[in-house]
């Protein structure tokens, strides 16, 4: 092998991605002797080792690594190609890949998207859910082009931009001892037993922070994986939940909860808009940036 080929660098990533060589040849669907050649050839043809060998998989090497940045921004560039090229006969141009945590696709993507896509027919659109430090680590590493995100912890360096505000509230079921007070601070929450997301959601973190500062425990009874299933958890007795405001609201139409504003300062919560650098993003994805930051502008005349 004197070049790399996209085929080759494509089930490298997935390698990465699995940690499992077996796991990237059954989603690629060839054999494992089969992705174990093209690395080994990778390998020779880099001259550098990407991969550690353990009982357990495989692990990049810092080599690898830097490969896996290259490879993902390779293989986007030839998709985006492919794109532009069906666009002659499919009318479709453009690919634009968003990833978003789940308070910001709940809450503010929905209609952004739908007017994006009635004004722009000819764009493909991915959205992906992640936690907001994965959000900020996927787009440095050019596997999303756009991401929104809560800055919870210091990420890598992104350009970013102010985008939606939100504020965060507690529920509790009708019958809860908390259902009839006026509102609650999180150190209060710490004393009943939580119904919570999983560990590296941005509530979830502030739950923690919260409990680590006050040296008290977090009482995490149940961990669901979505705002509807705590909305249900909650509802059905089984402990207190904290979620965006707009949300609660919406589903406490459906479902018996109530709903108990969080006093603290750190209940408001800002979302930012983050990419790699707006130079760099393909005109498709520019056009998606101007969209969710200025909606206003976007729409066209005559309408």
């Amino acid at each position: 092998m004197s070049r790399l080929d996209p085929t080759s660098l494509a089930l490298f990533v997935r390698v990465v991605e699995s940690g499992k060589i077996s796991a990237a040849a059954e989603s690629a669907h060839i054999s494992s002797a089969a992705v174990s050649k093209r690395l080994s050839e990778m390998e020779v043809a880099l001259r550098t080792p990407l991969f550690t060998r353990t009982n357990k998989g495989v692990e990049p090497t810092v080599a690898g690594l830097a490969l896996l940045k290259l490879a993902r921004g390779a293989l986007h560039e030839l998709d985006q190609i492919w794109m532009q090229m069906a666009s002659f006969s499919t009318g479709t141009r453009g690919l634009v890949r968003i990833c978003a945590s789940m308070s910001a696709i709940t809450q503010f993507l929905a209609e952004p998207l739908k007017s994006f896509v009635a004004q722009h027919p000819e764009v493909q659109l991915q959205l992906e859910e992640k936690t907001s430090p994965l959000v900020a680590k996927t787009v440095a590493e050019n596997a999303a082009d756009i991401g929104i995100f809560l800055p919870v912890v210091q990420g890598p360096p992104l350009q970013e931009f102010p985008f939606r505000s939100d504020r965060l509230v507690a529920i509790t079921a009708k019958g809860h001892p908390l259902a009839r007070r006026k509102g609650i601070a999180f150190k209060d929450l710490l004393e009943f037993d939580l119904v919570g997301l999983h560990t590296s959601s941005a509530i979830n973190m502030e739950l923690s922070r919260t409990a680590q500062i006050l040296q008290r425990p977090l009482q995490l009874r149940f961990q669901v994986t979505s705002l509807d299933a705590l909305s249900t958890m909650v509802s059905a007795g089984l402990g207190v939940g904290v979620m965006p405001s707009e949300v609660a609201k919406r589903h406490a139409k459906t479902i018996p909860l109530q709903i108990l504003p969080i006093s603290d300062e750190s209940a408001r919560r800002h979302f930012l808009l983050g990419v790699r650098s707006m130079e760099s993003l393909p005109e498709a994805a520019r056009l998606m940036v101007k969209h969710l930051l200025h909606p206003r502008d976007d729409v066209p005349s005559g309408r």
